[in-house]
């Protein structure tokens, strides 16, 4: 479960803290959000290895139909969803670019590593299977996956995430991220930052974040409109344009989220689960809870026991 603060970014720490380098293999099971909004300040580079997904960057939209790796910068807003029902999934490698940073200045550390870190140089967006470095960057990024020796787990087919603390296996994962930085560099796709925020980007991490933020109280639509200074018309459509649902279905999927989190990490009841999250009416909790999950949270939990 990823933990977020109040500005939307992600609190959990990718790999540990002397390795701040994490992958992570999510699988879908039907249609709809694979991965919700978040950012993060590590690289992210995504493998997809079949089926459709919508990946949204930024409030950019790309829409996957076969394989693909993208890459996400530091910073940037995004989230992925199943086109199709049997989409197989992504998996990710997500990582602190400190990880591969050098003690000593030179031209990788200066020109390369550092204009990543600061902003002012970009990972390209994609690389498809056209591209002369496609098949090496998606060699080196097996082989990363590969060098944590974690397969996917069979009892948590959604998501699985792993971190190494082996010395052996870090210098084969630095090495291999190395090389996808090499083979970028040799076919110059790393590109230089435009400074022009896109400002509706920084309104949904507002709004979002102020969600994450107020979520156990009750939220109205004025409360919302009034973080970014919008009448609530337009601002219902901003938010349903740029996320695909409209706001209270946002909020009530986010709390349900709360719901399935609680009902699996802790023994609270239901009641005090209900109140947790948001709800003051034990009825609509059930009622939004098996719309969402098609189950109820008292055999919700027992499954998750098992």
């Amino acid at each position: 479960m990823q933990l977020l603060s109040p500005t939307l970014k992600e609190l959990s720490i990718h790999g540990t803290k002397s390795f701040p380098c994490a992958i992570y293999q999510t699988r879908s099971l039907g249609k709809g959000t694979l991965v919700k909004h978040h950012w993060h300040d590590e690289v992210e580079i995504l493998y997809f290895f079949g089926g459709e997904f919508r990946l949204e960057i930024n409030m950019e939209s790309y829409f996957i139909h076969s394989e693909a790796i993208y890459f996400i910068n530091p910073g940037e807003l995004h989230s992925i969803s199943t086109e199709k029902a049997g989409s197989p999934g992504e998996d990710a490698i997500v990582f602190s670019l400190g990880a591969l940073s050098f003690d000593s200045c030179d031209a990788a550390q200066m020109q390369l590593i550092q204009p990543i870190q600061n902003g002012t140089m970009l990972f390209p967006r994609h690389l498809l299977p056209c591209h002369p470095g496609f098949i090496p960057v998606r060699d080196a990024f097996l082989e990363t996956m590969h060098s944590f020796g974690h397969p996917l787990d069979e009892e948590n087919p959604l998501q699985y995430g792993a971190v190494t603390d082996d010395l052996t296996n870090q210098l084969f994962i630095k090495s291999s991220l190395l090389r996808i930085l090499a083979i970028l560099s040799y076919y110059r796709l790393f590109t230089p930052a435009a400074r022009n925020l896109d400002k509706r980007v920084e309104s949904l991490k507002t709004v979002l974040s102020y969600i994450k933020e107020n979520y156990k109280e009750k939220i109205y639509i004025q409360d919302l409109a009034g973080q970014i200074h919008m009448n609530e018309q337009y601002f219902c459509r901003f938010f349903k344009k740029s996320i695909g649902r409209s706001p209270m279905e946002y909020i009530n999927e986010y709390r349900i989220k709360q719901a399935m989190r609680l009902l699996k990490e802790t023994d609270l009841p239901v009641t005090e689960v209900c109140l947790e999250c948001g709800y003051n009416n034990l009825g609509n909790f059930l009622r939004a809870f098996k719309k969402y999950t098609g189950t109820t949270p008292l055999k919700y939990r027992n499954h998750t026991h098992l």
